[in-house]
């Protein structure tokens, strides 16, 4: 287990690959964007936008934004409406247990950009059967969010015959990841590092999860799409893409609220995937895996974008990674009907013990970061 010799990234998460520099995927592309024409990016993506205006004369919407309460989806649907001058449909899976910073972020998001939004709640018994089964099987609770999220949108866009769905930003691309792109095509989104080509079909049952429950969590046949010749794009590859900016635009004009009481433990930011209660423990399994925590993220996103030396990173990595999500750890045990020993022998069966070691009775990482 190596780290990245200019961010803080272990090359333990999936697709990062260190070059002969110690320079991991999304640091080596942080050098990419520095030469890259931001300008010219913008006006292709307003030619682009012109070309579905001339599509959709006699629709509603000129395109969708998925929009969750969040920062960076505030600050994808005013862009589209203000500055690409879109109708825009925002569309909103409703997470089961929102944050009232979640709530109300949303419903600001409404009022001050006088956006539609489409909301959609799934069917609790199906969604916490799947999210559970995701979590005892695959360690991932979280895939089945996001595989009803890229479906569901993908099936409204469908339905309402909306031409262009706009994503935020390509994580293979600013983060590292498996996938390498040239251009801001997200039509491959049921392919990213999120969903990896897999499918609910494995949990269907006859009680709890019938195929005719699961309609939003599954895109249109692959031949309809096709005839329908949907348009899905990445918006951070048309503007730099960076979170905290997205932020302060999101509260200038939609008044986005941070967190109220601060980051949550092991994080450092009070921004970021605040809209809802049940990610930040499927975020820690990641730390359990591969060694990477949500205080690696919040790091090395600064990192990338001038806010924060190297040196600054490691000493918060080393005093906030071992820290625990404690804060919404009861209500992700009772929307899945866990006691605390079936969450901990779940977990543990996806501890990585290549990079784990455990001395008088504590797990610590085998390869400290220096």
């Amino acid at each position: 287990m190596k780290y990245c010799s200019r961010c803080v990234m272990p090359d333990t998460k999936p697709g990062v690959i260190l070059d002969e520099n110690g320079l991991c995927n999304a640091c080596r592309n942080v050098t990419r964007k520095k030469a890259t024409d931001w300008e010219k990016r913008k006006n292709d993506l307003l030619e682009l936008c012109e070309t579905i205006k001339k599509k959709t004369k006699d629709n509603q919407y000129d395109c969708i934004v998925a929009v969750s309460g969040g920062k960076d989806s505030t600050f994808q649907a005013w862009y589209m409406k203000e500055i690409c001058k879109m109708r825009v449909l925002a569309v909103c899976i409703v997470p089961h247990l929102r944050t009232r910073e979640g709530i109300e972020n949303l419903n600001n998001m409404i009022t001050e950009l006088g956006v539609d939004t489409l909301t959609i709640t799934l069917k609790p018994s199906t969604y916490r059967y799947l999210r559970k089964k995701s979590f005892e099987d695959l360690g991932e609770p979280n895939f089945i969010e996001h595989t009803s999220l890229f479906a569901g949108v993908s099936r409204i866009a469908h339905n309402y015959k909306i031409p262009l769905t706009v994503w935020g930003e390509d994580i293979s691309f600013e983060f590292g990841g498996r996938l390498e792109k040239k251009d801001g095509s997200a039509e491959d989104i049921m392919s990213s590092d999120v969903i990896k080509d897999r499918t609910i079909t494995r949990w269907y049952n006859d009680d709890t999860v019938k195929k005719e429950y699961t309609y939003w969590y599954h895109r249109p046949p692959s031949a309809e799409m096709d005839k329908f010749k949907l348009t899905s794009i990445y918006l951070g590859y048309y503007v730099w893409w960076d979170g905290y900016k997205n932020y302060l635009k999101a509260k200038e004009v939609a008044k986005f609220q941070p967190r109220a009481k601060g980051p949550l433990s092991a994080n450092i930011l009070d921004y970021d995937n605040i809209d809802e209660k049940l990610c930040e423990i499927n975020i820690w399994l990641k730390f359990l895996k591969f060694g990477l925590g949500r205080v690696i993220d919040g790091c090395c996103y600064h990192i990338w974008n001038g806010r924060m030396t190297r040196e600054e990173a490691v000493k918060k990595v080393k005093a906030l990674q071992y820290e625990f999500p404690i804060e919404h750890f009861q209500d992700f045990l009772d929307f899945h009907q866990l006691t605390q020993e079936e969450f901990w022998a779940v977990a543990e069966k996806f501890r990585n013990l290549d990079i784990w070691t455990k001395t008088d009775g504590r797990w610590r990482l085998t390869y400290p970061i220096e």
